[in-house]
């Protein structure tokens, strides 16, 4: 066991889009990160960045349907490092289908990757931390889907406001032990999972949705992965020490706003 004079994060998904994004964060700010991802192929990709970093990591590639490598990646950290200060459950499955045209196979990965793994990852690296009398800070993506439903993503939708509810649980089980648990809930983020909207006919709609959602959206465009990595960072830093059991809205104004800015420049000329 090597030890720290830094923090440790499990950042999972951590090879592409958000997840990178937050594993650099961390990375960057000195702590020690375990990138989890099915696809190494990709986590390979960041070994220059890691050597250029002279940073402490420890890449594990593997599905997360399969229960035992979410305990593998709990003992291979402990066993590492002893010790785990901040749990990013940020892995995401989904196929863009409405309920009627949802096949069980489908359903039950959704549900795997998206809420059964974020629930006992998190509940084993309670388990470690609690028979060594540490705590951490859970933070589980979520997002607007979880509160503004399309119809066609019935599974995915149904995930991430489990997943709310996860937080929420999580900290009332844990807080009395020091333990932190926070959500974050995105609205449309520049990435490759944004970029795979199909129309019956196989043409990639994805541009058509997404200057749809950017026209709802007060700032007017989509997020950058990295600006989630900052909030997600934020939260899981002391300077947000009194905050759980709570989610953090990052999504430019989008779910609060009503009808899109080129119907209330119609309506309101002079005004937007």
């Amino acid at each position: 066991m090597t030890k720290l004079k830094c923090q440790v994060a499990i950042v999972t998904g951590a090879a592409g889009g958000i997840g990178r994004a937050i594993a650099d964060k961390f990375t960057n700010e000195g702590y020690a990160v375990v990138w989890v991802d099915i696809d190494f192929s990709q986590i390979e990709k960041r070994r220059s960045f890691l050597k250029n970093a002279h940073s402490h990591h420890l890449l594990l590639e593997g599905n997360l349907e399969d229960i035992s490598f979410l305990q593998t990646i709990v003992d291979q950290s402990m066993a590492k490092w002893g010790q785990i200060d901040v749990l990013v459950n940020n892995a995401a499955w989904r196929k863009p289908e409405s309920l009627t045209h949802t096949s069980l196979e489908d359903w039950n990965r959704t549900l795997a990757v998206n809420i059964t793994a974020p629930a006992f990852l998190s509940k084993f690296v309670a388990k470690a931390l609690l028979l060594k009398k540490k705590n951490c800070v859970f933070v589980n993506m979520s997002s607007i889907m979880a509160h503004m439903v399309s119809g066609y993503a019935t599974a995915y939708t149904v995930c991430k406001g489990a997943v709310e509810s996860l937080t929420y649980e999580l900290a009332a089980l844990y807080g009395p032990h020091g333990f932190r648990s926070v959500a974050l809930r995105p609205g449309s983020v520049t990435t490759s999972l944004s970029n795979d909207y199909t129309d019956p006919d196989g043409e990639n709609i994805s541009h058509a949705i997404l200057t749809e959602i950017e026209g709802r959206t007060p700032l007017g465009r989509s997020a950058n992965p990295k600006e989630i990595a900052e909030a997600v960072f934020w939260l899981a830093s002391p300077q947000a020490s009194f905050i759980t059991a709570t989610t953090l809205d990052i999504d430019g104004g989008l779910l609060r706003n009503f009808n899109s800015y080129a119907l209330k420049k119609r309506l309101k000329p002079n005004e937007f």
